[in-house]
């Protein structure tokens, strides 16, 4: 019943008397002689609901008027009581110190949520709420971005994505160089696939996700590698124009169901075989609906430089921002090189070029062991590549290439100290689960060879599956990167969990800790970084680079993704020997208003949801429903 509910009363000798009101209607009927006055009660909206009142020997009736004047006025009444004791918001968050995603200094200030939103900030002491969190002693942030996730088929598993929200990670992007979808029969074939998907295309997949449910809201690119894919196999050939034309309608089809831009893994085949003229093409397609490049860079040891010169030729022709990937100096005689890529990028940045990157601040890069095998043996996919590794010729010639230095692609094996510095995380094959996380130098002991053909033979064995950590980065190149204002933060990992389906393998323990090890290495034991500083590297900057125009920041209409926790008390067990421990320190973790961490114990709340670029071409609810 609206509390502005207005009335009308009008009789007349020939017209009935009339109740207007918003919210309510009667029969009419006519009287059968004129009442003898005319009245109104002000304040009325003249909305016709006739109600007639009965008259007998020259009385208007009114008894009837009065006893439901009353019944009105009552019921108003009942009304307000209503509304007064109605909480106001669905919840409050008291006496915390909030860091508000800006990079500004911490200040006390409560936070009202409703519908998802942050309706208020500031002392709300006389705020009623459904349910208030005591914040009391703990740092309020927005909730995590992450920049880089590997998550689009273990959500599908679980949608909890525990490892990550206990972190205090509320979104993720994903889609590096090949993304989830679309789909064909050449990329079936080659996954070898024991079910066909529940989708197609990338709208297709988005909406299944949606569907099983989420705790934390998900975005991806698409991947340029699968454009050419779909179009042209796994070939290393460049396509005519007619295929070009085919992979900017797969790159442009995307870009309209969601995707936020095209992505690029150039030291992963078939990508590798991809000229600087068709990422461009691709590129040019994805900008023409509001989309960002992000790239893998074809180098990040020896060839980094013309990489990023060819990374920043993409943005400029193209005119699109660019993301540079997990940027990295790799390969111990690239050490001590990071102030040199950070020249290069801030004179492009200079120059007016829209670049950032990305960083999940550890030593050691996650990958494909197969990635240390030359470009040219895997042409034509996981069946002809290992068809190579087993024959004698094209094997004795894989590994001259391996151990001969070339600019003509990444390097690992030349990159590496050796082989003590590979370790393995994951295999597919059961009989080979005890070499998970032991060394590749363990493993050339264990089958009494050299280490090189070690890696050759674990491919053979594990059908090209196996991943491994690589330790090629050094200490003070992860820390100068990390600390330049342009870059965020990523862990490229899947959402796992420390038991269940996603609990199997060694991983590298950036899945469990990346962020959280943020806080506790970098700013609480090395002071790399402010607190504040940090927050906006994880918080305001990503959303701001991905175009979420509501998250990443503890503010009036946002979207309520927020992380309570004790800076100081925060810890990141995971490591590269026990790796599968998931982050502590972290309370209450919020993703849309929903508690997805109450008092430090996962709840069963999926309130995530899907988001969508800027060349979302969905209907309008969609559009609505979906919006950042």
């Amino acid at each position: 019943m609206p509390s502005d509910m207005s009335l009308a009363i009008e009789m007349d000798g020939h017209a009935p008397c009339r109740y207007a009101a918003t919210w309510l209607s009667f029969p009419a009927c006519r009287t059968t002689s004129p009442p003898p006055f005319r009245r109104t009660v002000a304040g009325m909206h003249h909305r016709p609901a006739a109600f007639i009142v009965n008259h007998m020997d020259g009385r208007v009736g009114m008894r009837p008027v009065t006893r439901w004047l009353a019944m009105v006025s009552l019921g108003m009444s009942a009304q307000g009581a209503l509304a007064a004791s109605m909480p106001s918001y669905d919840i409050v968050i008291r006496h915390g110190q909030v860091i508000d995603g800006t990079g500004s200094p911490v200040y006390a200030a409560d936070i009202a949520i409703k519908d998802g939103h942050i309706a208020a900030v500031g002392k709300l002491d006389h705020a009623d709420a459904r349910q208030v969190i005591d914040a009391h002693g703990l740092t309020v942030t927005p909730g995590f971005i992450d920049m880089l996730d590997q998550s689009a088929h273990t959500l599908l598993v679980d949608g909890h994505a525990q490892s990550k929200i206990f972190q205090g990670v509320t979104t993720l992007i994903t889609g590096e160089g090949e993304s989830v979808a679309p789909l064909n029969d050449n990329i079936t074939r080659e996954e070898a696939a024991h079910a066909k998907p529940a989708w197609t295309t990338l709208g297709g997949y988005l909406e299944h996700l949606q569907k099983r449910g989420i705790a934390v809201n998900f975005g991806t690119y698409v991947g340029a590698a699968t454009a050419r894919e779909m179009v042209m196999g796994y070939g290393d050939r460049q396509p005519t124009a007619d295929e070009l034309v085919k992979m900017q309608a797969v790159v442009a089809d995307a870009m309209r169901e969601g995707a936020f831009g095209v992505s690029t893994g150039l030291q992963y085949p078939p990508a590798t075989y991809s000229t600087t003229a068709e990422l461009i093409a691709l590129a040019k397609t994805a900008a023409s609906y509001g989309g960002i490049y992000a790239t893998h860079m074809r180098s990040e040891g020896d060839g980094e430089m013309a990489a990023l010169d060819e990374a920043f030729d993409i943005g400029r022709q193209a005119h699109i921002p660019v993301e540079i990937f997990h940027l990295k100096v790799a390969g111990h005689t690239n050490w001590g090189s990071m102030p040199k890529v950070i020249a290069r990028i801030d004179a492009a940045r200079a120059a007016g070029l829209d670049v950032t990157a990305d960083t999940y601040a550890y030593t050691a890069w996650g990958n494909g062991l197969s990635s240390f095998i030359p470009p040219w043996a895997h042409v034509g996919g996981t069946a002809k590549l290992l068809a190579r590794l087993k024959d004698p010729q094209a094997r004795a010639r894989i590994q001259k290439d391996m151990e001969t230095p070339s600019e003509a692609w990444s390097n690992d094996w030349l990159e590496v100290p050796g082989p003590e510095a590979v370790e393995i995380t994951s295999v597919e094959n059961p009989s080979l689960k005890p070499f998970e996380g032991k060394r590749l130098d363990e493993v050339a002991r264990a089958w009494h060879e050299k280490p090189i053909d070690a890696l050759i033979d674990m491919l053979i064995k594990d059908h090209a599956a196996t991943d491994v950590a690589v330790f090629g980065m050094s200490q003070p190149d992860v820390t100068i990167a990390l600390k330049q204002p342009w870059m965020a933060i990523c862990d490229d990992a899947a959402a796992q969990a420390p038991t269940g389906p996603l609990g199997q393998g060694h991983p590298h323990p950036r899945a469990y800790a990346a962020f959280a090890r943020i806080i506790t290495k970098y700013v609480n034991d090395d002071r790399t970084l402010a607190l504040p500083e940090a927050i906006h590297k994880m918080t305001a900057l990503p959303a701001q680079r991905m175009g979420l125009k509501l998250r990443g920041l503890i503010k009036e209409g946002m979207w309520a993704d927020l992380a309570i926790f004790d800076p100081a008390g925060l810890r990141a067990p995971a490591t590269f020997e026990e790796p599968r421990q998931l982050a502590q320190g972290m309370r209450d973790v919020l993703v849309n208003g929903v508690p997805v961490i109450r008092n430090g114990k996962m709840t069963p709340a999926l309130p995530g949801k899907v988001l969508r670029g800027a060349g979302f071409q969905g209907n309008r609810e969609k559009a609505v429903a979906a919006a950042p």
